[in-house]
């Protein structure tokens, strides 16, 4: 495809690679590097012996050197003319949340003052999503904070998947396209649960539900919730089932497997979005009775798999590259709300 740049950041190489790979792109010529001092300045200077100007288009020919840096801290060198150009940074909301997030505001500064025709910034993951209201009093809306300041770095369009609360979109005054998990996770079910036409899909709590009855109606199986009553917060007092899962095959988004089993299940698998595994989760799955925990790879999940074997993963590459391809070419991307692309 002509006049596209595909940039990937430091937090998930590999799915940037894959979504490269599947539009027929080489990654664009980025150098990060990390400093001791934690603070983030920059500058740009433009590559010794290499031409001002170059030809609109020609993408390949890494005659512009965009050179962020400082005495400490990150260090972004962008190796790759974007003049002219509709660059797209693959960035996920994972690991070093807060390096990575910085490091994708510098690069899509980098890429918007040296006359790029369009910055979007795809990020998979997207940090901050769960603060995403004030709660309390004086707590802040860190969403709409990370919002703000990838608008004022210059980015045009967001590309972005499973929004803890899609109302996020609104805290934007440029395009986002939230893209869903859900026709992934729905051939996964078709394809490795050989008895998911007996299966129930359960509902973790009353914030799930509307997910929870998409898959199932799509699947034309029945539903169930578990009512969570807490004491405060992250903290379950008591579990309450509402529907009849005995004898059933169980997808559901993780709770607890145990309350499934003592109500006649026969198999229970978990079917998460972005599986993060904060704190003892690794150990918890290990211990508890599932047959699977199935996550999409929206973040990195390699070492999570050698120390969990029940951890698979759905690749959701395709549909971030066919995202990024009818966005480049001006076409709908409603298509992708229901569809998985071949």
């Amino acid at each position: 495809m002509p006049n596209i740049v595909l940039f990937s950041g430091s937090s998930h190489h590999d799915l940037s690679q894959k979504v490269a790979d599947r539009l027929g792109l080489d990654l664009g010529k980025v150098i990060t590097k990390k400093f001791s001092n934690q603070e983030t300045c920059g500058h740009m200077t433009e590559a010794p012996g290499q031409p001002r100007h170059v030809p609109q288009g020609n993408f390949s020919l890494a005659c512009c050197l965009l050179r962020f840096q400082s005495a400490g801290g990150w260090h972004v060198e962008i190796g790759e003319s974007v003049r002219g150009e509709d660059v797209y940074i693959v960035q996920s909301g994972c690991g070093e949340i807060n390096d990575n997030l910085m490091e994708l505001l510098i690069m899509i500064n980098a890429c918007k003052i040296a006359s790029s025709s369009r910055v979007t910034a795809v990020i998979p993951c997207f940090p901050y999503a769960r603060q995403d209201k004030k709660d309390k009093s004086r707590a802040p809306i860190s969403a709409k904070l990370v919002a703000n300041m990838l608008s004022v770095a210059g980015a045009d369009h967001i590309i972005t998947m499973d929004l803890h609360a899609s109302q996020i979109q609104g805290f934007f005054d440029i395009a986002v396209d939230n893209l869903y998990a859900e026709p992934a996770v729905l051939q996964w079910i078709r394809e490795n649960i050989p008895e998911w036409k007996n299966c129930i899909i359960v509902s973790p709590d009353a914030g799930g539900a509307k997910r929870v009855t998409s898959i199932a109606d799509r699947l034309n199986v029945d539903f169930a919730l578990i009512h969570k009553e807490r004491k405060k917060a992250n903290e379950v007092d008591r579990m309450v089932l509402v529907g009849d899962v005995k004898d059933r095959l169980h997808s559901q988004i993780f709770t607890s497997p145990l309350r499934l089993i003592d109500a006649g299940a026969v198999k229970v698998y978990a079917i998460l979005t972005h599986g993060i595994f904060s704190g003892p989760a690794i150990s918890r799955i290990n211990s508890a009775p599932f047959e699977a925990v199935v996550v999409t790879n929206t973040i990195p999940q390699e070492e999570k798999m050698k120390a969990c074997p029940k951890i698979q993963v759905i690749d959701i590459s395709m549909i971030l590259a066919e995202a990024i391809r009818r966005t480049h070419n001006g076409e709908s991307v409603s298509y992708l709300f229901s569809h998985v692309p071949l």
